[in-house]
């Protein structure tokens, strides 16, 4: 195994999802691509990109969550392990699949926290997208209840 994506998206889940990606990046030494999809751009109506004080918030948003992500990058460093943060715009479950692609990821982390079927049903879940249309294997975490998705 060479490449592992770690697909997060900053909640309190974080920390277990990382927690199992650091265990197997140890395992296998496989490189771990800790990758966060932003959401896209807001859409406003007309042409306009939206008013400058929108477009400041999103770029200090864009800015926090890489330091975030760089951070957990540098820690698994700490503990020998090689990570690479990414930050990508887009859907999630279209942005895992296309960076697991673009990185050859061998495996794709990510959180499940288990939602009900009708929570399934009318909202969906980036995880079961994931699972059902990976042409790689992936690893789901249980996320305890309360802890949010990662």
């Amino acid at each position: 195994m060479k490449n592992i994506l770690v697909a997060l998206d900053l909640s309190n889940a974080t920390p277990h999802v990382l927690k199992q990606a650091q265990e197997m990046g140890k395992l296998t030494g496989a490189k771990l691509w800790l990758l966060h999809a932003a959401a896209p751009e807001p859409d406003f109506v007309g042409y306009d990109i939206g008013p400058q004080y929108v477009r400041d918030a999103r770029a200090e948003t864009l800015r926090q969550e890489h330091r975030q992500l760089e951070a957990y990058a540098a820690n698994m460093t700490q503990e020998g392990i090689e990570a690479t943060p990414l930050l990508v715009a887009g859907y999630t479950g279209e942005t895992i699949l296309a960076e697991a692609d673009k990185h050859d990821a061998d495996l794709i982390i990510i959180g499940s926290l288990g939602h009900t079927v009708l929570y399934e049903v009318f909202i969906g879940s980036a995880c079961i997208e994931i699972v059902r249309h990976s042409k790689r294997p992936v690893m789901t975490v249980p996320v305890p209840s309360g802890k949010g998705a990662a």
